[in-house]
């Protein structure tokens, strides 16, 4: 099937340099795109993959619009990263497939949960007593949501999904352990998404909150009592620790870690593979991550590290001496 180029721009705006009649069979990279593909440029530091493309199409900011022409047909936006996403979802509607039952025969559904009749549940997909499902929220294969959580309006929870799983929470009892038993539930907005076996856990006692918006990548674990704000994302094996209050607008890069009762304001930004140790109560960009090295330079610096707070001390040491030898 395909879409003429013409009324992807009809839909979507943007300035066309090109024939509108071209037709457009797929969507792809620069470097894997053919002469019916549409392709885009996100970045002006991928512009010599531009004149090698075969693309029939290349969406482009007007800083590109140039390079783009001596090379054919463009799509000139503002932000074409945003407008590329806005293809892809006019391609999904316009190729999708007639839907099978909104409810699989082999899902199990308590009699006192509460699912919106708008909403898809896949197969083997739990939902338990007290839950609800918001409108045309669409549960993939395996989903779990568990006792009394809320999951909100056009949400798409990916295959294994687990919401409402037990918390951590253990009190030493001796030599063994007592369990604390988990009271309150999970909350997730609007128009979150959440990706394959990612788990959040319930609250101890008050509910573990997802903000609407929010965009989970897979193999993400939530801790209890955790809330995250509006709008923020997080790629794929994060771990957030209990009680960690994430705000809006936040990005939390791939594999890194929040640890408990920590606090992050709106519109922080974590590199990938960070340990985040200490609440960051001002908006910006941080970095937890030691560089990489060949292993014979990095065991030379990492017992260096082991040194710096006895450096530290006789820094110090000199200084005071120094400060000494100046009095008069």
């Amino acid at each position: 099937m395909a879409l003429r180029l013409g009324s992807i721009v009809e839909a979507l705006g943007g300035d066309l340099h090109g024939d509108p009649e071209l037709q457009i069979t797929g969507l792809a990279s620069l470097e894997s795109a053919t002469p019916q593909s549409l392709s885009f440029l996100s970045h002006p530091k991928y512009q010599q993959k531009l004149a090698a493309s075969q693309a029939a199409c290349v969406i482009v900011s007007p800083q590109m619009q140039e390079q783009a022409l001596a090379r054919g047909s463009c799509i000139v936006v503002a932000q074409p990263y945003l407008y590329f996403a806005k293809v892809t979802q006019l391609w999904r509607r316009e190729h999708q497939v007639q839907a099978g039952p909104c409810i699989h025969p082999s899902a199990v559904i308590d009699p006192a949960a509460e699912v919106d009749p708008s909403a898809s549940v896949g197969p083997l997909c739990v939902i338990e007593r007290g839950a609800r499902i918001g409108a045309h929220t669409v549960l993939k294969s395996r989903v779990t949501v568990s006792e009394g959580c809320v999951v909100g309006a056009r949400c798409i929870l990916h295959p294994g999904v687990v919401i409402g799983a037990d918390g951590f929470g253990f009190a030493p009892n001796g030599a063994a352990w007592e369990k604390i038993e988990q009271l309150g539930a999970v909350r997730i907005g609007n128009d979150v998404e959440i990706g394959a076996n990612t788990c959040i856990d319930r609250g101890a006692l008050q509910d573990t909150v997802i903000e609407d918006g929010v965009k989970l990548d897979n193999l993400i674990q939530i801790g209890h009592n955790v809330r995250v704000g509006r709008n923020t994302a997080m790629a794929g094996c994060v771990g957030v620790a209990g009680s960690a209050n994430i705000g809006a607008g936040c990005t939390i890069g791939g594999g890194s870690a929040v640890l408990g009762h920590l606090t992050l304001a709106d519109g922080v930004h974590v590199s990938a593979f960070s340990l985040v140790t200490r609440s960051i109560l001002k908006p910006g960009h941080y970095t937890g991550v030691f560089p990489i090295d060949d292993n014979a330079s990095w065991e030379k610096n990492a017992a260096t590290l082991k040194q710096l707070h006895a450096l530290r001390e006789r820094v110090r040491g000199l200084e005071q001496q120094i400060k000494e030898t100046k009095k008069p």
